[in-house]
């Protein structure tokens, strides 16, 4: 089965919105987080504001920091495989 442009691509605006709700609700501010995960702000900025593919080592940092579960992202549609192997095709080139 062929997918679409979009069935290839994850979303990550819905995590990267979290986890900024996450690091404002800690008094955080990106770069104290870029500190504390060795990257620049910018970085963080833009996982944040743009929905940028974190590495799948920051993104393990990330979500372990603000303890955000990806569940709601992964199977936002009721769970859809699609989603998912999307999300785990992304990381694996990741390594």
């Amino acid at each position: 089965m062929r997918m679409n442009q979009d069935e290839r691509r994850f979303d990550f605006h819905g995590l990267g919105a979290a986890l900024k709700r996450a690091r404002e609700e800690k008094g955080w501010t990106q770069a104290y987080v870029a500190e504390l995960v060795d990257r620049d702000s910018r970085t963080i900025m833009n996982i944040e504001n743009k929905g940028h593919y974190p590495s799948f080592d920051l993104f393990v940092k990330l979500i372990t920091m603000f303890d955000v579960s990806v569940d709601q992202f992964i199977h936002a549609d009721g769970g859809s495989r699609i989603r998912a192997s999307v999300f785990l095709r992304h990381f694996r080139g990741c390594r």
